[in-house]
Order: C-alpha cells, then sequence, then structure tokens
C-alpha cells in the first residue's frame, strides 16, 4: 500500500488558498530586505562603500515595513519570524562586518578579521536570544516598550556612522582601524548585553500628536533627498542618545511596576 496519501480538489485548493497574496507579501518583503544585505556584501567587496551603506539602509526599511505589513494583514507566522532573523542576521550581522573589515579592519590583518567574525557571532546571539524571548511573550511590548541589548539593526548604523561621517568630511581618522576595533567590540558587548534599548515599533504616539510626527516623517523624508548622509548621520546619533535614556526609563517602570512574580 503507498504510503503517500492522495490529496482531493478540495484540499489542493486549501493549500493553494494558504499562499495567498496577504500570507506571502510580508516573506515577500523579507527575502527583499535579505536581497539587500546580500548586494551590500558584495559592493563592500567591490569597494563600493557608498553603495554598499545604500544597500543596509534598503535592508533596514524593509526589515521595517515586513512586520508591519504582516500584523495588519494578520499574516503573522512561525515560518516568517525564523526568515525575518536569518535575514536581519546577513544583513544586519554580515553585510556591516564585511563592510567595515574592507573599509578598515583589514589593515589590521588577522585581528581585523577576528574583529569581524566576532561581531557577527554576537548578531547571531542577540537574534537567538529575541526568537526566545519572543516564542516566550517576553519582548518588547506596548506596556514595555524596550528590547533586552542593542538590536541588530541600530548596531549596524553604529558599525556604519564613520563610514557616514567620512562621506561628508573625507576625515581620514574614523578610517583608523584601532578605532573601527573598538567600536566593534563596544557594539557587540552592546548586543548580548541585559541593558533595555527603546523599542519604536511599540512607542506610544497620543493622537493630538500624530499630526506633527507625520510631518517630521515627511521633512525627513525631504531631507534624506536633498541630504543622504547628513540626515542619516543625525538621525543615528539621534537614536544613539535615546538609549540612555531608555535605559533610565527602563529602570523606573520596572521600579512602578515592582517586582516579577
Amino acid at each position: 500500500m503507498s504510503q503517500h496519501r492522495k490529496l482531493s480538489p478540495r484540499m489542493v485548493m486549501e493549500r493553494f488558498e494558504d499562499l495567498s497574496m496577504a500570507k506571502l507579501a510580508p516573506s515577500a518583503l523579507t527575502l527583499l530586505g535579505l536581497a539587500s544585505g546580500a548586494t551590500a556584501i558584495r559592493f563592500a567587496m567591490e569597494a563600493n562603500f557608498k553603495l554598499a551603506v545604500a544597500a543596509v539602509v534598503a535592508a533596514m526599511l524593509f526589515d521595517m515595513l515586513d512586520g508591519r505589513v504582516a500584523r495588519k494583514l494578520g499574516a503573522d507566522t512561525r515560518f516568517g519570524a525564523q526568515l525575518d532573523s536569518l535575514a536581519d542576521l546577513v544583513s544586519f550581522g554580515v553585510a556591516p562586518a564585511v563592510i567595515a573589515y574592507t573599509w578598515s579592519l583589514s589593515r589590521m590583518g588577522e585581528g581585523g578579521w577576528v574583529a569581524a567574525v566576532i561581531f557577527c557571532i554576537c548578531a547571531a546571539i542577540r537574534l537567538a536570544r529575541f526568537n526566545i524571548q519572543a516564542a516566550r511573550d517576553e519582548g518588547a511590548t506596548e506596556a514595555n516598550p524596550y528590547f533586552t541589548g542593542l538590536p541588530t539593526p541600530a548596531a549596524a548604523c553604529v558599525m556604519l556612522l564613520p563610514l557616514l561621517i567620512s562621506f561628508q568630511f573625507d576625515h581620514g581618522d574614523f578610517q583608523n582601524p584601532l578605532f573601527a576595533c573598538a567600536l566593534v567590540a563596544a557594539t557587540s558587548i552592546l548586543m548580548v548585553s541585559r541593558l533595555p534599548t527603546p523599542s519604536i515599533k511599540y512607542m506610544h504616539v497620543q493622537r493630538q500628536h500624530r499630526f506633527l510626527i507625520a510631518l517630521l516623517v515627511a521633512c525627513i523624508a525631504g531631507l534624506m533627498v536633498m541630504w543622504p548622509w547628513a540626515t542619516l548621520t543625525i538621525g543615528l546619533i539621534a537614536y544613539l542618545a535615546t538609549i540612555p535614556i531608555g535605559i533610565l526609563a527602563a529602570g523606573d517602570l520596572r521600579e512602578a511596576s515592582g517586582p516579577r512574580t
């Protein structure tokens, strides 16, 4: 007797319905982000660093969109969550490490390569911990809008900050491999740390402020068109400034909520 069960026409139709655009759209965005990250690696190997950074930024945009689209369409799946983490590892772990290595760390020889690998390892640990917390419903929420450790997209931004500054000022000091190595060490530690970092996704915006937020986003979009590197640099520095504020705010929130039982 054959072990393969025959599929009825109804079962075939149900499986095709499962492959609806609503369920495929978030994963398609995730794969576009993965493709952007892989393309960034190619540009880095060709020493085309502006396009490499632009490709990582594109991956960040896709990373912001896929989760929102999944929630809007009710298409949150375990497969999508795992695929998102794998894409993040390539786009925000491997790609920034390769960019940093080809741009600066390679001058340190084997030590520079070790630093790049350590960044990738810490990114993988950060994403694995994120998956575990999400499975246990211990991640960021509206009531507690904080991640544990520096998110990998933010870590990628920190790694790329010296390049963004050099694009504007053409200052060789930012390409110093010792400086790059120190940045890798600090960023890697922050990724695997237990420090709370603010989650923009769960930040609550009051209704009366939504118009101002929309206006601000429109202004930022305009600035990105006119002065992309300067806008990205200022935006990244502003985000980094929120980290110590977020740590203090998270401490106050935990004290107010009391110890967990």
